[in-house]
C-alpha cells in the first residue's frame, strides 16, 4: 500500500454524512489509517465539503446542531492539502481531455497524477470518464468490505 493517497471531497463527505457509502468510506479510511497513510487533497476539498454541509442545512435536509457537529468533524479528518505550482494548469488540461463540463474533479485528478498517487473518489461519472486512461482512479463504489 502506498503511503500517500489523494481523495475527493465526495469521499470525504461520506465519513460525516450518512449516504450509501459511507460504511465503505469508513472501512477504506480506517484502514488508511491503521496502515499509516497520509490522506492528501488540493485545498478545494475544505470549501467543497463546507459547500456541502451549508447547502444540506439550506434545504432543511440536515438541522443546524448536526450539521454544526459535521462541519467540526470533516475538518478534524486530517487530510493533508497540497497546492503545488501547476496544479491548475493541469487541472484545465484534464478537464478539457475528458471533457468535464467543470473543473472541481479534475483538481484532484491532477493532484493525484503529478504526485503518482491513487485518486480515491465517490463519485461515478468522474471515475466513469477517466477509469479507462487513468486506472489510478478508483471508485468507492468498487471497495469491498472486508
Amino acid at each position: 500500500m502506498n503511503s500517500r493517497v489523494c481523495v475527493d471531497a465526495n469521499l470525504a463527505l461520506k465519513l460525516v454524512l450518512v449516504e450509501e457509502d459511507s460504511p465503505k468510506a469508513h472501512h477504506l479510511w480506517e484502514t488508511w489509517v491503521d496502515a499509516g497513510v497520509e490522506v492528501i487533497a488540493p485545498p478545494l476539498l475544505a470549501f467543497e465539503g463546507t459547500s456541502v454541509i451549508c447547502n444540506k442545512v439550506f434545504r432543511g435536509l440536515v438541522p443546524p446542531e448536526e450539521a454544526e457537529l459535521m462541519f467540526r468533524a470533516f475538518h478534524l479528518l486530517g487530510v493533508r492539502f497540497l497546492y503545488p505550482d501547476g496544479l491548475h494548469e493541469k487541472a484545465w488540461e484534464l478537464a478539457k481531455r475528458f471533457n468535464r463540463p467543470q473543473a472541481y474533479g479534475s483538481h484532484y485528478l491532477a493532484l493525484a497524477e503529478m504526485l503518482g498517487l491513487e485518486l480515491w473518489t465517490a463519485d461515478a461519472r468522474l471515475h466513469n470518464v477517466a477509469r479507462h486512461q487513468l486506472p489510478w482512479v478508483k471508485w468507492l463504489g468498487d471497495y469491498e468490505l472486508t
